[in-house]
């Protein structure tokens, strides 16, 4: 067995409330799960969990990673829309100048997410979260291309994007320029892996950092110092 996407996780002031508002966005029941200081959280496409990790630090830079969510038509988008600011969510300003077909949010904790207007081809083989669109190199996308074991499906002027085998999510790296890495990053990711495969994922260009802890946790960095955690 090898490594899988076990989770995205967002660092959180108040874990459920944030758990919360995410399964009504979704869609998707909150279930039960240990790694997560809510205990609870939504699974979604793909089958990997939401999962949202207790930090007292306010937010204060852009996120470098954010959810696009899909739409099928102008009226689904704007029902999307209204639903996320219903739910506590907020229009965001990231410098956009109004003349893009996506809409950017806010939610309840200031993380970004893009509503995406219908017809987007390179989303139309997802679901309703169409990407984890982030900043990173074109070596962190063939990193995790490996380490997952999910395709590079765009690998094309420094932009890479890999999505799993059975569809889903794509997760996708921007290239530069690159966002501003002088707060803590507050999206993550949670593998579940044996032990034995951190010698795999050293090899592919992690580091380790620390562990394990009392729960059999690992901390590592990818090739661009991100932060993510392996599960045994």
């Amino acid at each position: 067995m090898t490594a899988h996407l076990d989770a995205i996780c967002f660092a959180a002031l108040h874990p459920a409330g944030l758990a919360r508002f995410w399964s009504d966005v979704l869609g998707r029941p909150l279930v039960d799960d240990p790694h997560a200081d809510a205990a609870l959280a939504p699974v979604v496409e793909g089958g990997y969990r939401i999962r949202f990790r207790h930090t007292t630090t306010p937010k204060t830079v852009q996120n470098l990673a954010h959810f696009d969510l899909t739409s099928t038509s102008l009226e689904d988008q704007q029902e999307k829309v209204a639903r996320i600011l219903e739910l506590g969510g907020k229009h965001w300003d990231v410098g956009q100048t109004g003349d893009e077909g996506h809409v950017v949010l806010a939610d309840p904790e200031d993380n970004e997410v893009d509503v995406i207007e219908p017809g987007n081809n390179f989303l139309k083989d997802t679901g309703l979260i169409g990407a984890l669109a982030g900043d990173g190199s074109p070596a962190v996308g063939q990193f995790w291309s490996s380490a997952l074991g999910w395709p590079l499906v765009w690998d094309q002027d420094e932009e890479t994007a890999i999505q799993s085998p059975r569809g889903g999510t794509k997760i996708t790296w921007g290239g530069p320029p690159y966002g501003d890495r002088t707060g803590a990053d507050r999206v993550t990711f949670d593998l579940a892996a044996p032990a034995a495969d951190l010698d795999r994922l050293v090899a592919l260009g992690a580091t380790l950092v620390d562990g394990p802890d009392d729960r059999g946790r690992y901390a590592l960095t990818d090739p661009d110092g991100t932060p993510f955690r392996v599960l045994t």
